[in-house]
């Protein structure tokens, strides 16, 4: 049993990071983890604030089928489709998550206290079907910290101003470029602006753009290490750094500018920047790296548990990391291009691989449903 003295030594650098104004959240959820009450224990002792998911992290913890057994056997005895069966378990454990983060959505004016669940990943190329995905998953979970997860592919844009519109909170995902980032703040904007001509309270809508960081470094070090030279050796590790730095000074100029001071004033908020993949995949590098190196006002981290711990154990918050670093992520970014990289190749590719690997995982997903389904006298079509 861990005492609230050494909980407290022990999210030492998480209280850091939060005092520097990002906001902790957990990258994962699963029954068992509701169940045990591992996440409350999260936002009490290790400053969580908020929750995302995926279809990775649902194919993860349902296709394990622990915590799940009962409801899947309701449903097989309701004869349901296979689609519907994982909307009832994806909606109850982000319902679920969602209370046990309320009293921290109330604390904070809904600025926290998010729980994140992503439309069908099939339907990223699909505009109008992203949108009636993000109704019915916001009438589904039916509670007010939801936030619905869209895809910034290029057909996610006029749906995320839509939603917007409609005055649901929306968590953007999978941007890789900063282009695409620009675009995603204009769509958020244009979704502020229907929804104040809609008459929503713009103060109850709220946004993060999840800004992808270990994939960058993933594909463009491979590249680097191909090359080989020492050159490119030496720029290892430091692409997707420069990436997520040069998204900030995008943040900082458009919400300065008049096009949102026209919404602040009806009381809408910013659209937050999200670090996310922020897992190191390369044991080279030190775990907690984009985390320490990403510290800036107004943002939010979501890490993956291994990641919560690292930084809990040996994160090394040291102020802000970010605004000092724009002139040296240009540069770097230059070098990499210098090199023959396309930076536009790449951040594609990564757009394309992200949408298919969660095309992948929700596939498997219902597969591991449509089996357990069966085997309970259900063929679940």
């Amino acid at each position: 049993m861990i005492t609230v003295t050494e909980a407290t030594a022990v999210a030492e650098p998480l209280k850091r990071l939060s005092d520097e104004g990002v906001s902790i959240w957990l990258d994962d959820l699963s029954r068992k983890r509701i169940a045990s009450g591992n996440l409350a224990e999260l936002v009490a002792t290790k400053h969580v604030v908020g929750v995302t998911t995926n279809p990775s992290i649902f194919q993860a913890a349902i296709g394990s089928g622990e915590g799940y057994e009962e409801q899947l056997a309701d449903l097989a005895v309701r004869g349901v489709t296979v689609d519907e069966a994982v909307r009832m378990m994806t909606t109850a454990d982000v319902r679920a998550a969602a209370d046990i983060l309320r009293p921290v959505y109330d604390a904070t004016g809904g600025r926290d206290g998010r729980v994140s669940i992503e439309v069908d990943p099939r339907l990223a190329h699909d505009t109008r079907a992203t949108v009636a995905e993000a109704r019915q998953l916001a009438w589904l979970v039916d509670r007010p910290n939801v936030m619905i997860k869209i895809p910034a592919t290029r057909a996610g844009l006029p749906a995320i101003t839509e939603v917007i519109g409609l005055g649901i909170s929306v968590n953007v995902t999978l941007i890789f470029s900063l282009e695409r980032y620009r675009e995603v703040m204009d769509a958020y904007l244009a979704g502020l602006e229907k929804a104040r001509a809609a008459g929503h309270d713009l103060s109850a809508i709220h946004s993060v753009a999840s800004f992808f960081v270990s994939r960058v470094d993933s594909e463009i070090d491979k590249r680097l290490t191909k090359l080989g030279t020492n050159e490119a050796l030496a720029l290892k590790g430091r692409a997707a750094l420069a990436n997520a730095r040069l998204a900030y000074e995008a943040y900082e100029e458009v919400f300065a500018g008049e096009r949102w001071l026209a919404v602040a004033g009806a009381g809408a908020n910013k659209q937050r920047p999200l670090w996310a993949s922020t897992g190191v995949k390369d044991p080279a590098y030190k775990d907690t790296m984009y985390v320490d190196e990403l510290v800036a006002p107004g943002t939010v981290n979501t890490m993956p548990e291994a990641t919560l711990n690292a930084t809990a154990d040996h994160g090394d918050v040291q102020g802000d990391t970010v605004t000092g670093g724009y002139a040296q992520a240009r540069a770097d970014l230059a070098a990499v291009e210098a090199l023959g990289i396309s930076y536009d190749e790449v951040v594609q590719q990564l757009e394309d691989e992200g949408v298919a690997k969660f095309e992948v995982a929700w596939q498997d997903l219902l597969d591991a449903v449509t089996t357990s389904l069966k085997s309970k006298g259900v063929e679940g079509e």
